[in-house]
Order: C-alpha cells, then sequence, then structure tokens
C-alpha cells in the first residue's frame, strides 16, 4: 500500500539537474525543433513556478528525451537503474549524462523498488519540481494505453503538486523497440489544461487514489484517442488460483 510505502520511506538527497543540463537542452531542443519539426500544443498550460507533474503516456525510450524537450520548464523523470551502473567509456558517459540532467535511478518492481522510486519524485515536488512521469509503469508494446497505476495520484495527494496530462502521439515511430537508433518521424506533445486530484479525498484512501489516477488516464486518453487496453501493462497472472486470486483481491498497483 502507498501509505506503508510513505510511513517506511528513508530520507535521501533529492537529485538535481547539473549545469550541463541547461548546456544540453539549449543544444538539443533547437536540434529537434528544426529535424522533427514536432507539434507542441498547451505548453502554456504548465504551472511556471511551484509542484507539478507531468503524467505521461508511454510509447518509447524517447519519451524521456522529448518531455524535457518540450517542456517549458525543467522536469526531471525516473531512469531505469542499468543507465547508472555501466562500465567502462559508454557506461561512464550514459552516467554522466544522466546524473547531470538530474534523472532519477530506480530499479523496477514492486515493493521497495516501487517505494524508492515513489520517494524519490515526492522529494522533488516537496522542492518545488517539476517531475515527469508514466502512471502505465513502462512503455506500450502494442500502441494501446493500458491503466494507471495509483503512485501518480499519491504523489499529487500527498503534495498537493498539479497534475498536467501529456499526450505524445508518434514516439513510437522515432525509435520502436529493437532499434539502435532513432528516425526523423513526425512528433506531437499535447499538454492538457491542469488537474487539482484534491477533491478526490486524503492519500490514505485506496477509492481517492484510484479515483484520482483514473481521471489522469482519462485526460491523457483525450489527449492521444489511443484504444483503451482496459488492464495493467503487465503479463497477465497465470495459474487458475492466481487468475482466481487477482479477482477476488485485486492489487492496487503503485
Amino acid at each position: 500500500m502507498v501509505s506503508e510505502i510513505e510511513a517506511d520511506a528513508v530520507p535521501a538527497p533529492v537529485a538535481r539537474q547539473g549545469p550541463l543540463y541547461r548546456i544540453v537542452r539549449g543544444i538539443l531542443r533547437p536540434l529537434v525543433l528544426v529535424l522533427y519539426r514536432p507539434t507542441i500544443t498547451g505548453a502554456e498550460q504548465v504551472p511556471k513556478h511551484g509542484p507539478v507533474i507531468l503524467a505521461s503516456n508511454h510509447l518509447s525510450f524517447v519519451d524521456s528525451i522529448v518531455i524535457p524537450l518540450a517542456s517549458p520548464r525543467p522536469v526531471q523523470f525516473l531512469a531505469k537503474s542499468h543507465y547508472f551502473t555501466g562500465t567502462g567509456v559508454t557506461g561512464w558517459v550514459s552516467r554522466t549524462f544522466f546524473t547531470a540532467i538530474g534523472a532519477v535511478s530506480v530499479e523496477r518492481g514492486a515493493g521497495a523498488q516501487a517505494q524508492e522510486a515513489l520517494d524519490q519524485g515526492r522529494r522533488i515536488l516537496e522542492a518545488g519540481a517539476a517531475f515527469a512521469l508514466y502512471p502505465e509503469g513502462t512503455r506500450s508494446v502494442d500502441g494501446r494505453l493500458y491503466r494507471g497505476r495509483t503512485g501518480v495520484a499519491w504523489l499529487a495527494l500527498e503534495t498537493g503538486a498539479t497534475v498536467v496530462p501529456v499526450g505524445l502521439v508518434g514516439t513510437e515511430e522515432i525509435q520502436p523497440v529493437g532499434a539502435r537508433f532513432p528516425r526523423i518521424r513526425p512528433v506531437t506533445v499535447r499538454f492538457g489544461a491542469p488537474l487539482d486530484l484534491s477533491r478526490h479525498g486524503a492519500p490514505s484512501s485506496g477509492r481517492a487514489r484510484r479515483a484520482a489516477t483514473d481521471e489522469v488516464m482519462g485526460a491523457i486518453h483525450a489527449l492521444t484517442g489511443q484504444e483503451l487496453a482496459g488492464r495493467y501493462n503487465e503479463a497477465p497472472p497465470t495459474g487458475t488460483l492466481a487468475k482466481i486470486a487477482d479477482r477476488v483481491v485485486p492489487r492496487e498497483r503503485v
């Protein structure tokens, strides 16, 4: 449960963007605008100050590059831990780059891994920064929009952060799964109207977290028009007993 995540949190330093962030963004943003000519709408709806969550659909590895480049303000995001643990020159470059731009290293999984990811996000938001995440948990390999996990709602309700839904269209064509290098393809980034989720209730309420998350996913769907998968983006339970248990006592995905 998310309430347990909060109770067991262990303070850690907040990851921040280094000077390289502004340099890289200053170089890449004009280059991307010239090469890809992305369609960016609604950027003026992103609050200029204070904690904000950019909640987006997830189609490609490049999403975590597209969102910071399209956002009108600096934004931090989660990055898989292996980007920080590589060896040799390639590992050093990857680690230096992701650390410099303030990416948050996380282990994939549930339990302690999910706990640390949410704790990191909370600390970033409490510092008044912008934090991007993917409520689906991982990228969609079939282009459908999957059910959102409730971590986005817990973060918003716990910190009071405004949620701005983001709809990405076409990023899966830039770098499909398995492709080594990005291709030049049309891409659209749509920032939706800010959402105040506080009316749903306290962060300790599972019902409030679920309702708030569904509102966020509904807003993302309105921006992308993706087909709805109707389930979480994970392998379905196998075995008769596991399937029955998942239906009778469904787990909350955070």
